[in-house]
């Protein structure tokens, strides 16, 4: 829930994770019979639980958590078995292990869900209870008790020169920048895991960095920051564009001096840097924390969550209230506090009623916003243009149901029409709504679709599918291959050409209306009519189409001729379901070029930083447009804004 006031939205944020028992959707789970066929009320009273191994699946965060549970004749569980789970590894994988040995520990169901990693600890919990479920018994009594903390009452007290709350890319470059200027740091993260968002991405952006002008690609600075300001309509800072431009080179050299070493890309004359192995990063950044922070006698505290910032009687903040995994309050004192939270696009409600996106979070589902909540409760700025949000690939809803039943491949055929700009495109009216060439530039697709409203659909005729089965992508004209990130296409990398027939489409595409990802009509009517489309709306759409491929002219949007492809003359016609990742939020935190946060005022509050996604509103006007940019900024303004906090901090 958010309400406003004179400072803006203010989120109402449950902190403590409630548990979401998904009992409901998991009918079908069986028991595999093992001691589970014995007589009822052997040993056992008969409201007890009868003892066996049972199976039980739910869906958690990436696919399905699959369990054996094993009840022994005291009305206990005995064991879990985890038997598959596709979770994120170092966060939802060892959140399952958490919550497996809360459960055995306690031998409760009542459990709580692991700092960023709620929705795979709901799913692990829902899993373990319809296991148990079919042993019978009485399960709310397993689920009544309750697990106690242990360092529930009990308060420490920490000092610090800086404070960094949020250990992702930018809070973790902030640690080391302020660490190596002299100060003591203590960082705190609420997960297990160091790198936040940036273990999950692929490149940044360091203008001109050393590697890239040795490989002879230069960057025109005026033009670029001037082009910038421009095409947000001057709605920036335009000293932090400036200051991001000319600084982030000097962040290539810095990282590659501290072991985190990236690879320069020339990705069609934009200076990219790869990040390192995505199974390295996590290592590289703990041991850069390890060679600064805690040799200068700081500390690095996961599993630690921020609650409040302290505050003095004039205003300043002079350190941050947390609680550890064990229930023990943090009173951690200091002169300077650096928010880098990684914004609040995990929170739904809060996306929602700022920027009206109702799309897919494809960032960290910890990421709720507090970092924000807290500053603002200290005195900061909402800014103006509060509300933006990183708004990037396009995702079809039925790829991950149609996994289950066909290749990689074949699954990821409804997904690639969504990238192709040979197909028409409608939004939830049925009313057509761009240019579908948007579709080859991954920031226009996502913003003109974000625009036009939760999802949009992707019209696929009998014609265009039979020509697809039989051509593969150069059967219906597709100027190049969809522009899918390479993380989508990995695992069939192989057969991702455009020349590949789609073997099995029509089973792929029926299987996807049969999930309810997508639709079907016979006729454009019934098309209309099962996709909730007005049908009126959708028939004035599809007759002015097929008139502009019969005519080479879209008199409506300007689409290229070579881009309207016919339609044929006969269904059936399907309708696939497309949606809008949404990488991260941007901004909620006004600074100025030292990373203070600024109050409504526009005036430094006293000992407040922000960098990161917290601080980036600055760089764009209300939703991010850029390609590299967003990593690139995370580690810049991380370490720039590290060395200010240390600076503010030492010179007291």
């Amino acid at each position: 829930m958010f309400i406003r006031n004179s400072k803006g939205f203010r989120p109402v944020l449950a902190l403590g994770l409630c548990l979401i028992l998904l009992t409901g959707l998991l009918a079908g789970c069986q028991g595999n019979g093992n001691d589970g066929d014995k007589e009822a009320g052997s040993n056992q009273q008969e409201t007890g639980f009868k003892a066996g191994t049972y199976t039980g699946e739910a869906e958690g965060k990436e696919g399905t958590i699959k369990v054996e549970v094993t009840m022994d004749q005291a009305d206990q569980i005995k064991d879990i078995q985890i038997v598959s789970q596709s979770e994120t590894a170092g966060l939802g994988d060892s959140a399952i292990e958490q919550i497996k040995e809360q459960i055995l520990t306690h031998q409760t169901l009542t459990v709580d869900a692991i700092s960023g990693a709620s929705e795979t600890s709901n799913a692990m919990l829902a899993a373990v209870e319809a296991a148990v479920k079919q042993a019978g018994g009485d399960l709310e009594a397993l689920k009544a008790g309750t697990v106690a903390k242990a360092g529930e009452g009990k308060v420490e007290q920490l000092e610090a020169d800086v404070v960094v709350v949020g250990a992702g890319a930018s809070g973790v470059s902030a640690a080391v920048s302020a660490a190596d200027k002299g100060a003591k740091v203590i960082i705190i993260e609420k997960t297990a895991v160091i790198g936040g968002a940036s273990n999950l991405s692929w490149a940044g952006k360091f203008y001109n960095s050393s590697v890239a002008l040795e490989n002879g690609v230069k960057v025109a600075v005026e033009t670029e920051i001037a082009d910038w300001i421009v095409n947000n309509h001057w709605r920036v800072d335009a000293a932090a564009i400036r200051q991001y431009v000319t600084k982030s080179g000097e962040t290539y050299d810095w990282l590659n001096e501290k072991g985190y070493n990236t690879t320069f890309i020339n990705f069609g004359g934009e200076q990219l840097h790869m990040l390192p192995a995505y199974e390295t990063r996590e290592t590289l950044l703990r041991a850069m924390l390890a060679e600064s922070v805690e040799q200068h006698g700081g500390q690095v505290l996961t599993e630690t969550t921020a609650k409040k910032l302290m505050t003095g009687t004039d205003g300043a903040v002079t350190g941050v209230v947390a609680e550890k995994k064990d229930g023990t309050t943090l009173e951690i004192s200091a002169k300077s506090v650096v928010i880098a939270t990684g914004g609040y696009a995990g929170n739904k409600e809060m996306v929602k009623e700022s920027f009206g996106f109702e799309g897919i979070n494809g960032g960290l589902g910890q990421n709720i916003g507090e970092g924000l909540q807290m500053s603002w409760e200290a005195g900061a700025k909402v800014p103006d243009n509060f509300g933006g949000q990183m708004l990037h690939q396009t995702l079809a809803r039925a790829t991950g149901n149609l996994k289950k039943e066909f290749t990689p491949y074949e699954a990821s055929y409804p997904m690639m029409t969504a990238y192709l700009p040979n197909f028409m495109n409608v939004g939830p009216s049925g009313a057509r709504f761009r240019d579908e060439a948007s579709t080859l530039e991954a920031v226009a697709a996502a913003n003109t679709s974000a625009f036009n409203g939760a999802y949009h659909l992707v019209i696929v005729s009998k014609s265009q599918l039979d020509a697809l089965a039989a051509k593969g992508m150069t059967g219906v004209n597709a100027p190049k291959l969809p522009g899918m990130p390479p993380e989508f296409y990995a695992d069939f990398a192989d057969q991702f050409t455009l020349e590949n027939p789609w073997t099995n489409a029509e089973q792929v595409f029926d299987a996807m209306v049969g999930n309810g990802d997508g639709f079907k009509g016979n006729t454009i009517e019934e098309l209309a009519t099962n996709a909730g489309m007005d049908v009126e709306v959708f028939k004035d759409a599809f007759n002015s189409y097929v008139e502009a491929t019969k005519s080479g002219v879209d008199s409506e949007f300007g689409k290229a001729k070579e881009y309207l492809e016919p339609m044929g003359e006969e269904g059936p016609y399907y309708a696939v379901v497309a949606e809008i990742n949404n990488l991260g939020s941007v901004g909620g935190l006004l600074v100025n070029t030292k990373f203070q946060v600024l109050n409504d005022s526009r005036v430094p509050v006293k000992g407040l930083y922000a960098v990161g996604l917290e601080s980036e509103g600055v760089l764009f006007n209300d939703t991010y447009v850029g390609n590299g940019v967003g990593l690139g900024y995370a580690f810049t303004s991380g370490r720039l804004g590290g060395e200010s906090a240390a600076a503010g901090a030492l010179n007291q």
